[in-house]
Parts: C-alpha cells; structure tokens; sequence
C-alpha cells in the first residue's frame, strides 16, 4: 500500500525563481519526487503548483478547493511568496465571478492544512516583496498566521532562492519522521539540518578574515568582508552544499554574500557591497595570538 500525501503549492507575492529552485532539484530530480514513492510507501500527489500544472483558469481553481475541501487536515500547503495584505493587491483566481486574494487563498488553505511550509525569504520573513516602502503591506506567512489566529505547525526555507536540497530535504524529512521537534528549528522556525551555522564558519575565505587580509576590489585575494560579505551574520550550508549541481557558489566565485537565509534580507543587508557595521565578530588575529602565546 502505498499513502499518498497531498501538497497544494501556492504562490503568493513571489517572483517564481523559488519555484524554480525547487524544480532545479538533482537528487532525487523532481521526476522522481512526483511520479515515483520519495520514500518507501509514500507518494507525493501535488493537487495544485500554478508554474508547472497543465490545467489553467477554473478548472486550475477547483483543484485548489477541492482540496482544500476533501482532504482537510489532510495536506501539506507550500506558501511561495509573502502575503499581500492591503486591499487590491495581489489575486488568486476568482470565486462567483469575483476575484479572491491571495490573502483570503493563503488563509483558507492553511486553516484545512495540516501543516505548513514556507518556502523561500519572501514567505519565511517577507523578504523582497515586503521591503520599503512596502505598498501591498506584504507580510512573512509566519505574522500572517499569527495575525488570523490560525495555529498549524510550520517550517520556513528561505532563501533567496532556497538551495533546492534544503526544500527538498525538508519535506523528505517530514514525511520520514513527521513535523519536526521544536528543538531541530532555530528561533526563525529554519531546518538546523541546513541553517545551524553561520557562512563565517565554513567559510574557505576563513583564514584571510583571521590574517586580517581583505580584498579591496572583486577578483581579490582576501576576505570580502570589506566588500559586504553578509556571511559573519547569515545562517545556511552554501559553503559545503555548492549549487548547481554542486559547481560552486557565490563567495567561490568571488562574489560576498549578500544574507539572503535571513530575516534581515534586503532591508538591512543592502547595500549588499557596503560593510557591515555594528556587528559583532570574531577579533580579527585573535587565533593567530593565541598560537603565538601557547608556543
């Protein structure tokens, strides 16, 4: 026998390139996620996913509340993108020939969920979408739910796109081991699995920041912390995970990092080429003397 766990895929304030991410998968590919078992006995049946889904229109709509209707606290939603809150910003499909928001769609479809993932900055934290001036009044699916009252258990991925390895990761664990325990999430509600250290740490750039050695311009030898590295303050695995397919990622391509894992991003990470300021790091040397006085 084998159990089929429903997932409705919703995309709220959100550009795609989440969706996107996702679908990028490499192990398991995302064939293998939607038509084969992603562990023994379980498969994964997505009702609803507006980026890849043949059906369109009312057809597309009545999935989404059929859903919502015959497996109530039965399924799995996935949020992409944060919640517009303010009056005429952001629709989703219509209902009796008049248009319904995204809003009204996110909250209708968590109240029948049985849990909730929020996937990428924009839904984790509110991200791009609901940085200043913030017109929609866009909010991270987190406040939302608190603001309706609306209690269901929940995992933020973010990132900005998240690694598709974290999204599908998460979800493997779930239907492995169930929601996890309070203790395997951070104060943001993040997998610790792939948001439990800091870029700073595993950084190969590591010893240049210690050295006190720090490039000056991109294509430097150095630490890029002068260059904004946001690494010494952002949560995420980039630095042994890699992207595509494992070929590289941002700060070994030169790049610093611009702390898109974290509930800061854009707002108070930019400018992303800026020093970060008022933060706390390690004393730069600070190993290096302590070698020197133990010898």
């Amino acid at each position: 026998m084998v159990k089929e766990l429903p997932v409705v895929f919703l995309q709220a304030a959100a550009c795609s390139g989440c969706a996107v991410s996702m679908l990028n998968t490499l192990s398991p590919t995302i064939k293998d996620v939607l038509i084969d078992q992603l562990v023994p006995g379980v498969h994964i049946n997505l009702r609803f996913h507006p980026v890849i889904m043949a059906a369109s229109g009312e057809i597309a709509i009545k999935a989404l509340e059929d859903t919502a209707r015959e497996k109530k606290d039965g399924y799995v939603l996935v949020v992409d993108g944060a919640v517009p809150i303010n009056e005429g910003y952001g629709m989703l499909g219509e209902r009796n020939g008049k248009p319904v928001s995204m809003a009204q769609r996110v909250a209708e479809l968590a109240q029948s969920a049985m849990a909730i993932i929020a996937i990428g900055t924009c839904a984790s934290f509110g991200g791009i979408a609901a940085a200043k001036p913030n017109p929609s009044g866009s909010v991270s699916v987190r406040q939302f739910l608190e603001n309706k009252g609306i209690d269901k258990p929940l995992i933020n991925v973010p990132g900005c796109p998240p690694h598709p390895d974290w999204f599908i990761g998460t979800v493997s664990d779930v239907v492995l081991h169930g929601m996890p325990a309070a203790e395997a999430l951070d104060e943001f509600l993040r997998p610790k699995l792939f948001y439990g250290k800091l870029i700073h740490e595993n950084c190969p750039r590591r010893a240049y920041f210690d050295e006190g050695k720090f490039a000056k311009k991109p294509g430097e030898e150095g630490c890029l912390y002068e260059l904004g590295c946001k690494g010494p303050i952002t949560y995420a695995d980039c630095p042994t995970r890699h992207w595509n397919s494992g070929t590289n990622w941002v700060i070994g391509a030169g790049a610093p990092c611009n702390g898109c894992t974290q509930p800061e991003f854009p707002d108070s990470t930019s400018p992303f080429y800026q020093k970060l300021v008022d933060v706390e790091l390690p004393q730069i040397g600070a190993y290096w003397a302590a070698g020197k006085e133990a010898k």
